[in-house]
């Protein structure tokens, strides 16, 4: 077990009179290694609370920088934050919430090029990006890398969590073998979105995430989560592995990671 400081003993100390956590449990989370991808929306939320949890290192994955049209809803980021790479600031507010946690960050793009070496360095991804091409690279590379995904997504007012764990469950492409036509995936800048949509779904990803690395309670593993702010409505509904699908059934057919904007049809 971790040889506490007096200090992370104070910090963490309502994580260790929980008795599924325990210093054990907070041991397993200083030692743990989560991919956060992107510090938008989703990893905002998420990145804060795991920060604040005591998970050892996060890495950041994102290219873009911090836009007045964000501080709606991408609470990792301030007014002084505008123009700033989104992972320089991201790494600022993580560091100031707890400066036992290191910042690893990627100022550039997760394609087919780079994934396996980005992600191979980490127990657990949290799926928290805005365009499908990414969903699909992440689904395979951590296939093949046997890695647990918590995907997250949002639109306007709805959004969805689900924790892909290979072996234990169905993967990205046992849900969608292949992606829609692009013109029926808006983006929150065409379709909008509730500044506090991410910040329940961004929870509950980060709530799924500590269960993953601790093995405790019943993760989102074959479970799809639907929450609806307008009505104020969770409702679970059950997923199955494909044993035809091409990534994680019985004969997969993808051994390589592929052209995922070409897969996906993408106009940039």
């Amino acid at each position: 077990m971790h040889n506490f400081s007096n200090e992370q003993i104070e910090r963490y100390s309502r994580h260790i009179i929980l008795k599924e956590v325990g210093g054990l449990g907070q041991t397993k989370l200083l030692e743990s290694k989560v991919l956060l991808i992107g510090a938008g929306g989703l990893g905002s939320p998420a990145g804060l609370y795991l920060a604040a949890a005591g998970v050892g290192t996060l890495g950041i994955v994102d290219d873009d920088v911090v836009d007045m049209s964000n501080l709606q809803r991408q609470v990792l980021h301030g007014t002084s934050d505008v123009g700033k790479q989104k992972t320089e600031s991201a790494k600022e507010t993580l560091a100031d919430i707890n400066p036992d946690v290191k910042i690893i960050t990627y100022t550039e793009k997760i394609v087919s090029a780079n994934a396996f070496e980005i992600l191979e360095g980490y127990n657990l991804i949290v799926d928290g990006c805005d365009n499908l091409p990414t969903r699909y690279l992440l689904n395979d590379a951590s296939v093949m890398l046997g890695k647990p995904i918590v995907h997250g997504s949002i639109f306007q007012f709805e959004g969805q969590v689900t924790v892909f764990h290979p072996g234990r469950g169905p993967c990205y492409r046992c849900l969608y073998p292949s992606p829609p036509p692009p013109d029926m995936v808006p983006s929150c800048q065409e379709a909008g979105v509730i500044g506090v949509l991410p910040g329940i779904v961004g929870n509950v990803q980060a709530a799924e995430v500590i269960k993953v690395l601790l093995d405790i309670g019943k993760p989102l593993i074959g479970q799809l989560l639907l929450f609806n702010a307008l009505s104020m409505e969770f409702k679970k509904l059950t997923l199955r592995q494909d044993p035809e699908c091409p990534a994680c059934g019985k004969n997969p057919t993808i051994h390589e990671l592929i052209d995922y904007e070409e897969f996906c049809q993408v106009r940039w």
